[in-house]
């Protein structure tokens, strides 16, 4: 076993891995760039070494200084996480040289399974399925539409370096294939350096199924069984779930067999994940049925193995580390077994309601669910419970320069039920403030027909959309009173032994009638608190009034209520920031606006005309210029942010007046980028 590691990454995986390395009383060095400076990572290694720039490629990406760093402390081994240098075969190699052992895969295994058109070529001749698709090495856009024609539509475009759902588009018709093509090459190129791409039919009510392997350097190879990867928004993974719902042990059987062989055929060592495409056309009710197709190997450890861990008590980082330093793998095919379901849900700063645009700020709250042991699973006391792997601490900032995920969330359970059970309460006490997350429509997805009963494809989001966007949980008169509770809780804290100082509304006659002006969900609401002669409050808000109670709970962090209103009782927490309140329930959560009516008096109506950036991030390109007419959606510019692209198009017919940016500024969120004469 290694005395020292490096581990080149950031975030979530660099603190797994650091926990690992402890347990085995293995010393780690952290890598950090400007923006990383106090980020968990750095403080849960023994030693970090800074390697440049906020971005990844004045950073993360520079291999060189990487090398340096890990040499300079003395480090043995380069633990690559995931993402940028897991699967970059030129660091492996670099590595090697250096004298230092690459935690990882063999370097031509990553350059063979690295490009998905050669896999694919590898794969046909070990005899492994493959759905009907172009793979060649001819990049000519015009011999890449007849092959798309020829193949017939829907088809895929898939960036030949890939991988992260990044550089993919799905084309519906011909005509639409020349920009779709364009648009993945350019988010490829920026992504991997490469815009090769390849082209596959796009398969009708695909399921996303992976099965993990595992190889050591004395010729072992196994299966450690397989995760679900169905639930995708962009092509990336949502929820992902082990083993698969409906999953038969002769499907397992070979799908297993095929991942191993696949793997073999590389000659690969170290953890990896053969994915394939599942078809299902009788349905989930018939899973003899399906047919599964190679799709490509990801030659790293994928952010979903903590699944993998929970129904196999295992700790692959553990494997890696023996399997790098040269021990055989510790298990044999027939050692390992399936115990319990595992479910594992990905929260990210981003806003599902508005086409999932990465969000950024700062984590002013984050307070996450009761962790209960999450114990070493064996045949006699299998896992069971909650366990979050992060890379923040509440303070910390989520920038534009890195992945837009938070955390993740794992639950494991004896059965799928009670692993979903367990994942909505575990996400219902999770609390964040100061950014938009995905928190509440992953409860959404969880709560889901379609999820609940296992009726899984990669179209689920989609077809659940009208149960899954735009959701309002909590409801107004619920968020009005726990608002109105919170702001009549802070007024009694402030209150002295004086009696001239008490707020509680008492008058010798007559009724106190208190008005409060709210923002909900854009709307304007109007409440009135009166305080009877009983002492009871009534609160009536438009058609809606009753008695409000409530009391507070003993807490240290927010304002936690015991909240009565409209023949509801929750257990209410709340938090304010400048005039947003937070508010967290079982139902939920959700934010009211409290508007100071004498200071927002007068103000004016947005502008209109104005086309914002509707988060931070780089221009990528015009697809307009000033004195162009325009049809309302449009497409007028190609945004940048958190490695993704995302198109801004027209609100409205009218004609561009002024490009404000070039192609390459970087802008603030809301930031105007153009105007438009409209109309």
């Amino acid at each position: 076993m290694f005395n020292k590691i490096l581990i080149a990454n950031r975030g979530e995986i660099a603190c797994r891995v650091a926990a690992t390395a402890r347990r085995l009383g293995v010393r780690t060095v952290a890598v950090y760039a400007d923006a990383d400076a106090r980020a968990k990572h750095v403080a849960a290694c023994d030693e970090a070494v800074h390697v440049g720039g906020s971005a990844p490629k004045d950073s993360y990406l520079r291999w060189e200084r990487i090398i340096e760093a890990a040499k300079a402390t003395g480090a043995q081994a380069i633990h690559p996480g995931y993402g940028f240098l897991s699967e970059n075969e030129a660091f492996a190699n670099a590595c090697a040289e250096a004298g230092l052992v690459f935690i990882g895969p063999p370097a031509s295994a990553i350059e063979a399974m690295g490009l998905k058109a050669e896999s694919k070529r590898l794969m046909e001749a070990a005899g492994v399925p493959l759905v009907p698709g172009y793979h060649g090495a001819d990049q000519d856009p015009a011999l890449l539409q007849r092959e798309a024609d020829r193949i017939g539509y829907p088809v895929l475009i898939k960036a030949s370096a890939g991988g992260g759902g990044k550089g993919m588009r799905a084309v519906d018709k011909s005509e639409d294939f020349a920009a779709a093509l364009a648009s993945c090459q350019r988010e490829a190129r920026n992504s991997f350096g490469s815009d090769a791409v390849l082209i596959e039919k796009y398969v009708q009510r695909p399921r996303h199924i992976e099965i993990q392997v595992f190889g050591d350097s004395h010729g072992d190879c196994v299966y450690l069984f397989e995760r679900d990867c169905s639930v995708q928004r962009r092509h990336q993974k949502v929820l992902e779930e082990a083993p698969a719902p409906g999953m038969t042990p002769e499907l397992r059987a070979q799908m297993g067999a095929a991942a191993v062989a696949a793997a073999q055929a590389v000659n690969y060592v170290g953890a990896g994940t053969v994915e394939f495409i599942v078809e299902q056309p009788e349905g989930y009710a018939h899973p003899e049925a399906m047919r599964f197709y190679f799709m490509e190997m990801n030659t790293r450890l994928q952010v979903e193995h903590p699944v993998t861990e929970a129904i196999t008590g295992l700790d692959l980082v553990e494997w890696q580390l023996r399997v790098a330093s040269g021990e055989p793998l510790p298990l044999k095919q027939q050692d390992l077994c399936i115990q319990g379901h595992a479910i594992e849900a990905r929260i990210c700063a981003e806003t599902p309601d508005n086409h999932f645009l990465p969000a950024t700020g700062t984590l002013t709250v984050y307070r996450k669910p009761d962790c209960t042991a999450f114990e070493r699973a064996s045949v006699n006391s299998p896992a069971a419970g909650v366990r979050v792997d992060d890379g923040v601490r509440e303070g910390d900032t989520i920038s534009p320069f890195y992945d837009s995920m938070v955390a993740k969330l794992i639950v494991h359970g004896a059965t799928r039920e009670e692993a979903l059970a367990r994942l909505d309460t575990a996400l219902a006490e999770t609390r964040i403030v100061g950014l938009q997350t995905n928190v509440q429509f992953l409860r959404h997805v969880v709560g889901s027909r379609s999820f609940a009963q296992a009726d899984l494809d990669t179209a689920l989001i989609p077809r659940e959309a009208a149960a899954l966007f735009h959701q309002d949980k909590v409801g107004r008169p619920l968020a009005v009173a726990a608002a109105v509770a919170q702001t009549l809780l802070a007024e009694r804290a402030s209150e002295s032994a004086d009696p001239f100082s008490r707020r509680d509304g008492w008058r010798p006659h007559g009724i106190t009638v208190r008005r409060f002006d709210f923002e909900y969900q854009g709307e304007p609401l109007l409440a009135h608190l009166s305080y009877l002669h009983d002492g009871a409050l009534q609160l009536t808000l438009g058609d809606v009034s009753g008695v409000l109670a409530f009391d507070a709970l003993p807490t240290d962090t927010g304002t936690r209520m015991d909240l009565h209103f409209n023949g509801q009782r929750q257990t209410v927490q709340t938090w304010q920031v400048d005039e947003t309140v937070h508010v967290f329930c079982a139902l939920g959560a959700t934010q009211i606006v409290a508007i100071d009516a004498l200071a927002h008096a007068g103000e004016a109506a947005a502008e209109g005309g104005r086309l914002t950036a509707p988060m931070p991030g780089k221009v990528v390109s015009f697809a307009v210029k000033a004195g162009d007419a325009v049809k309302k959606g449009q497409p007028l510019a190609v945004m940048e942010a958190m490695k993704m692209e995302h198109t801004i198009a027209a609100p409205a017919d009218g004609t561009v007046a002024e490009l404000l940016y070039a192609p390459g500024d970087q802008v603030s969120e809301g930031a105007e980028l153009l105007k438009l004469s409209v109309g």
